[in-house]
């Protein structure tokens, strides 16, 4: 298990890790932005010229208050607009699980984007299993904290899937990360030792080709 240790920096170790894979100076474009935490981070600490998608209307207000470039819309959508290679980097981070066609997405952000950086929560986790197990009820953590009548995840996603997917679909996985995370997420660790059962995420580099 590696500890990789960042200044206290205010946003999440997933994206403390996403942010560690981008070039300073880099043209990114955030899928699913938030409130764009990440954004502003590589914005200030990284040089980047960057631009986020972002459904939720309050959100965008929240990132327009940053000074950040957030257009409001669906990223099934906005993605197809942009001509070829028009970015460095496409981030895609705890969103995949939330759209309707993941190849097609994946496919246009490798179409605009030469990388693509996408994390998900890893459901074959060892706490998601036991509530399945013992419980016998959909699973609730805080990679998952939602019941599942409320949850905006209309699919799980394990890193085997993941790992599986990119075969099919056709993309490289260029470096990946298994984390486990802190409760406030501000820390963590890299899992080497039986990541499918520990990680509480996967994060992906991913790039053109098999």
């Amino acid at each position: 298990m590696s500890v990789i240790r960042f200044e206290n920096n205010g946003i999440r170790f997933d994206l403390q890790i996403i942010a560690s894979w981008i070039r300073p100076g880099s043209k990114v474009l955030d899928l699913g932005c938030g409130e764009g935490n990440l954004l502003k981070y590589l914005k200030e600490h990284k040089g980047i010229r960057g631009v986020g998608v972002e459904r939720d209307e309050r959100k965008v207000s929240t990132c327009v208050a940053k000074g950040l470039s957030v257009v409001h819309g669906d990223i099934n959508s906005e993605i197809q607009g942009y001509p070829d290679n028009s970015f460095d980097y496409i981030i895609v981070s705890q969103t995949l699980q939330q759209v309707y066609e993941p190849a097609t997405v994946l496919k246009e952000a490798l179409r605009i984007g030469a990388r693509a950086i996408v994390s998900f929560p890893n459901f074959s986790h060892w706490r998601v299993r036991m509530q399945l197990l013992f419980g016998g009820c959909a699973p609730v953590t805080k990679e998952l904290p939602y019941q599942w009548h409320d949850t905006p995840n209309i699919r799980v996603i394990t890193l085997k899937d993941f790992r599986r997917f990119a075969k099919e679909v056709g993309f490289r996985i260029l470096k990946e990360a298994p984390v486990a995370t802190t409760h406030d997420h501000r820390k963590g660790k890299i899992i080497q030792t039986m990541p499918t059962l520990r990680a509480a995420y996967g994060i992906f580099l991913i790039g053109k080709g098999k």
